[in-house]
């Protein structure tokens, strides 16, 4: 029997290594982005919504409840990092909104299905859900909501067949940073690769079902960061 994955953020980053890695492992997945997904797979169903917007959020959620899911992944995120007053109230907003409210609203919409079918909601974290970092006060806050909120509907939802993973990754090389003044860094063992956050999700899917990993940090070896000139 086919099984069905939503990915967000499936059009980059670590949203699209996932959802290659699924695709691998039999799933259907359905990739959701701002922008269409440059997949290729007949096993693969890009859907175009900007989850920020809380009209389009609400029409995939609606889409989303008729359909059999078996895995969630809320990947999809930004980040902004500066002294706070600096940043203006779209961004507060729209940050807050898809880091933190949309992963609530898909899974609402998909919980159901995931009991029914033991399936997986795998949340894509940071470190920074972890640790209190200058100039992240608004992008720590809605990641250590996600981690809450994970750990909250973990112990909600332990009667069902349903696990629930946060994973928390350290700098990932990515198109996160391509906006910001800094990136990771150029040293293989000072950054993350996009495939080492799909090996983990890989590993999460392969484990005996009676055991759940609630939750996943991955670091690089060694600290490494570099401002772009």
């Amino acid at each position: 029997m086919s099984q069905y994955a939503v990915v967000t953020g499936a059009s980059s980053g670590i949203g699209k290594a996932i959802a290659q890695r699924l695709l691998t492992l039999s799933y259907n997945v359905i990739g959701v982005s701002r922008t269409i997904s440059d997949i290729k797979d007949a096993n693969f169903t890009s859907v175009q919504a900007d989850l920020t917007d809380y009209k389009e959020t609400i029409k995939l959620c609606e889409q989303l409840k008729r359909q059999p899911i078996s895995l969630l992944v809320n990947a999809a995120g930004f980040g902004k990092f500066e002294p706070h007053e600096e940043l203006s109230a779209r961004t507060i907003a729209d940050m807050t909104f898809l880091n933190l409210t949309t992963p609530m609203l898909l899974t609402n919409a998909t919980l159901k299905s995931l009991k029914h079918n033991d399936g997986y909601l795998i949340n894509i974290s940071s470190i920074e859900a972890l640790r209190a970092s200058k100039f992240a006060g608004v992008y720590s806050a809605t990641k250590a909501g996600l981690k809450a909120f994970s750990d909250s509907l973990f112990e909600e939802t332990r009667k069902s067949g349903l696990s629930i993973t946060n994973i928390n990754p350290d700098m990932t090389q990515s198109a996160f940073y391509d906006d910001l003044r800094f990136e990771t860094s150029s040293k293989e063992n000072e950054k993350l690769l996009t495939t080492d956050i799909a090996d983990a999700v890989e590993h999460i899917l392969r484990m005996r079902k009676g055991a759940v990993v609630s939750e996943y940090t991955i670091r690089s070896l060694n600290f490494g960061i570099q401002k772009k000139k």
